[in-house]
Parts: C-alpha cells; sequence; structure tokens
C-alpha cells in the first residue's frame, strides 16, 4: 500500500472509528510526511495519551492550554493577595474611616468597544453532549480551515429538543488569541463544566459575541435575501439597491450598515456555492468536516407556524432563530406550505387598524401574516384564518424575513417557548412600503 492509499484508509478509517486513538496518531503521521502541519496537529490531540507515550511528551497545543490555566489561576491568587494586603494597611493606618461604608463594584471597560462593524473573531458552535474536548475545540479552531486563525471563541446554544436556541441560554466555553508574531497563544476557558477549573471572565467574550451576533443576523437576512431574489428574478442582484426596492419589489424592507459591508463578499460566496467552488480549504476532509459542524446552518430562513402551541418561529437549519406567540383561528386557518408574495407597510393606510402596521400575505391568498387591534386575541383562535401577531413581533419578523420566504403551518413541531424581545433586528428604511392602491380583505 502506497502512502496515498495508506493516508485515504486511515481517514476512512478514523471516520469509521472516531475514537481510536491510535489510528489518529498514525494518521498525524502521514500528515507529517506530507508536510501539512495543521492537520497533523489536530489529529495528535484526537490521539490524546497515544501522542504523549509514541513521542514520550505532550502535544504542544495542550501544553499552552495548560499553562494558560496555570497563569490565570496564579493572576488570581496574586489578585486576591494584593487585595488581602491594601485592606491590611487600611486598617492598620486607621483610614476605614474614610471609605465608603460599601464598595460598588466598578464595571468593566468593553474592551473591543472601539472596534470596527466587522468583527475577526472564529466563532464556533458546539452542541451539547458533543465528546470534544477543549484541546479538540483549540485545534479545530485555530488549525481547522488549513490557516491559522488569530482570534476564536467556542460557544454551546441552549438545545430544546431537536433545535438550537440562538437566543436562549448560551454557554462560552472558550476563548483564544494569537499573538501579533503567531509564536503564542492566550487561552481564557469560561466554563467550569467543560474545563473542570474555575473558569475566567467571559466578558470580553460575551462583548465580542454579542456584536458577532448582529452581524450573523444580518447575515442570515441579506443571504436569503439573495437567494429569493436570484429564485425570481433568475440572475443574481448587482448591488444591495436590487433588494431594497420600493413595494412591491421591497425584498428587503431596508438595509444596515453593516449588510453593505458584507454584501459584495457574501455575493461572491454564494456564487462560489452555486457554481460547486470549494470553499478556502479545499474539499473537507475528515477534519474539515468537523470544522463544518461547528458553524451555523447557512441555509435560507424559513417560518414555521405551530398551530398546537400558538408559536411562529424564524428556522436556518436547526437554530431557532426567533419564536413568537400568534393568534390563530382554528380550523379555519390552513396547514401547508406557502411563501410569503407580499409585504406591505400600513396595510389599508393605518398602523393600528385590524391588520396592525405589517402585513405578509401567503401565496397570494387571502391568508396573512399580520398585526391586530385585539391583542388580548394573542394565543387564542380568534381569526378567519389569518395568523395575528403583537405589534414589535410583526415588525421585527418583517424585517427579518424577504420577500419569498418559504412558511409551513402545522399542528405540531415547535417547543412551547417564546424567546427573549430585548434586542429587536430592525433595518433602517429605504423606500416606500405602502400600497395605498388597494384595500386588502385578509381573513382576518
Amino acid at each position: 500500500m502506497n502512502q496515498r492509499e495508506e493516508q485515504i484508509h486511515l481517514k476512512h478509517y478514523v471516520k469509521q472509528h472516531p475514537d481510536n486513538k491510535m489510528a489518529w496518531y498514525l494518521l498525524g503521521k502521514e500528515y507529517i510526511r506530507l508536510g501539512k502541519t495543521a492537520k497533523a496537529n489536530y489529529c495528535f490531540i484526537q490521539a490524546g495519551d497515544i501522542y504523549e507515550a509514541f513521542e514520550d511528551k505532550q502535544h504542544p497545543l495542550v501544553l499552552q492550554q495548560q499553562e494558560a490555566i496555570q497563569q490565570w489561576i496564579r493572576q488570581r491568587k496574586r489578585r486576591a493577595a494584593v487585595r488581602r494586603t491594601v485592606a491590611t494597611i487600611i486598617v492598620l493606618l486607621g483610614l476605614t474611616a474614610l471609605a465608603p461604608a460599601r464598595e460598588e463594584p466598578v464595571d468593566p471597560v468593553p474592551v473591543m468597544q472601539d472596534q470596527p462593524a466587522s468583527s475577526d473573531w472564529t466563532v464556533a458552535f458546539v452542541k451539547e453532549g458533543d465528546p470534544q474536548s477543549v484541546s479538540s475545540l483549540l485545534a479545530g479552531l485555530l488549525y481547522g480551515s488549513g490557516k491559522p486563525q488569530s482570534r476564536a471563541i467556542a460557544v454551546s446554544l441552549e438545545q430544546r429538543e431537536e433545535y438550537r436556541v440562538w437566543q436562549g441560554k448560551s454557554r462560552i466555553l472558550m476563548s483564544a488569541e494569537r499573538s501579533p508574531s503567531g509564536g503564542e497563544l492566550a487561552v481564557k476557558l469560561h466554563d467550569a463544566a467543560a474545563c473542570r477549573c474555575e473558569p475566567a471572565s467571559p466578558a470580553e467574550a460575551e462583548q465580542e459575541l454579542k456584536q458577532w451576533r448582529m452581524q450573523q443576523e444580518e447575515r442570515w437576512t441579506l443571504a436569503s435575501a439573495i437567494h429569493h431574489y436570484r429564485q425570481s428574478a433568475g440572475s443574481w442582484p448587482d448591488s444591495l439597491d436590487d433588494l431594497v426596492g420600493a413595494y412591491p419589489s421591497n425584498v428587503l424592507s431596508g438595509d444596515t450598515p453593516g449588510m453593505r459591508d458584507q454584501f459584495p463578499r457574501l455575493l461572491e460566496e454564494m456564487k462560489g456555492r452555486a457554481a460547486g467552488a470549494a470553499g478556502p480549504g479545499g474539499s473537507p476532509d475528515g477534519m474539515g468536516r468537523w470544522l463544518e459542524a461547528l458553524q451555523l446552518p447557512e441555509t435560507p430562513l424559513r417560518i414555521v407556524v405551530d398551530t398546537q402551541q400558538y408559536r411562529l418561529a424564524v428556522l436556518s437549519g436547526d437554530v431557532l432563530v426567533r419564536s413568537y406567540p400568534v393568534g390563530l383561528g382554528g380550523d379555519k386557518t390552513p396547514e401547508g406550505s406557502f411563501t410569503i408574495t407580499e409585504k406591505v407597510k400600513n396595510p389599508n393606510g393605518r398602523n393600528n387598524g385590524e391588520f396592525g402596521s405589517r402585513g405578509m400575505t401567503l401565496s397570494g391568498t387571502l391568508y396573512a401574516i399580520h398585526g391586530t387591534d385585539e391583542p388580548a386575541s394573542i394565543g387564542k383562535d380568534q381569526s378567519l384564518g389569518c395568523v395575528r401577531m403583537g405589534k414589535a413581533d410583526v415588525e421585527e419578523l418583517y424585517d427579518l424575513v424577504p420577500l419569498g420566504t418559504s412558511v409551513t403551518i402545522q399542528r405540531g413541531g415547535l417547543p412551547d417557548l417564546v424567546t427573549p424581545g430585548k434586542d429587536r433586528f430592525q433595518l433602517t428604511p429605504r423606500q416606500d412600503e405602502t400600497n395605498p392602491g388597494k384595500v386588502y380583505r385578509w381573513l382576518d
């Protein structure tokens, strides 16, 4: 068996037997012979104690992680010692009377506050119950794309049934930052259950993750709009302005500076995927597939209405992006598959009428998702078949999902969950989305 055949055999074997540490070690040696150090590092970390036994040493990445933990512990002890010393001096000098009765905590300075709108952090999402260790996460995040990454965060989203909840309780497992020279790696472990240690403060990582989440929501909406525009027009949009037209061509109800910044790169990326081009790392091998599993779904946003739970959810793959309470019409609300074929603001010239401030027609029928002037009907069967939503919810949904979004109305299938609404998705309107020439008679 030549080296190429042996490599292919080992890659196939570790895919079928991911717990076989010896196979990971041998595959790593093959990658070393081929000069693929990043892939070899990933395999050696998977090999764990087998690597240590044969190489008579721990892998450098593992040592860096352990040293990071010990350094953080030492720093914490030093800070505690300084606080005790200062307190003792205050008492000895008789300055206690000058001290405030209760020391107020000082808000931490948001370290990344002045960063540009586009974050350069790599964010990985680990599913609950994933057996990968923190060491494996570190190797995959920093080397898995085929080129070293400068900064990375590993996150676990709250799991509800088969869905990962985007606005649920997230756990930041780890963050890592490489020095400008690339020779040092600062690793912080933020989850006690994952690292079995006293975790570092996640404040900086939380600030970065919050900014990154906003960009991801813009990406989901923008990518969905590009997808549906291409389906409808038969061609790619030339610019973001093609998506932000006046009614009835309002694929998007507006934009943001971040979406304008993302548009050229995202469009080229989607064109490449449509043409079957491989990503920057080429065709994914075992490590590439694992790295892809750490990313969020790239599927267009879709809507599911659960008539049993009185819920409307916005989904991308298995990620539940939003979940809203809705009012329905019992048997009058039809089950099946629909498409948003029209989006209109202030239907019938009012923002507080029977259809509220927003309306989205389903497949050109008299059924729609719209607001209501009867908020007490939310969670009940009081409509003539349409889906009623609260004002803030329908306005957010209107901005979040583009024209052409698929809508499935079904009984069951969604968790009994309403996601928090404090960080609303909102676009800046660029066009007139009213339709004064039509009287809407949806089956409210």
